[in-house]
């Protein structure tokens, strides 16, 4: 089977940690990205799930624009802190 080069660019922090990960269970940079390339092509995609941060749902979004406006608005509540 022949092989090719595949330029990547990321962030060194980044690969200097997937480094260190991949060292620890006995395989360089390579064959890390050729286990995911080969996940990839099995599962015919991404083989994790793939989530956005729901912090920033269009939902949440319009919560907290509504309690800025309330804030801006002086139409605060105020609560007592219970701790146990």
């Amino acid at each position: 089977m022949a092989t090719v080069n595949v330029n990547i660019r990321m962030d060194e922090n980044l690969k200097k940690q997937m480094e260190t990960i991949l060292d620890s269970l006995g395989m360089n940079v390579t064959t890390g990205f050729n286990i995911f390339a080969k996940a990839v092509v099995r599962e015919h995609g991404i083989p994790f799930e793939l989530k956005a941060d729901p912090f920033y749902s269009e939902e949440n979004m319009r919560v907290l624009y509504r309690a800025i406006q309330d804030a801006d608005a002086g139409k605060l509540t105020v609560h007592d802190l219970i701790e146990d």
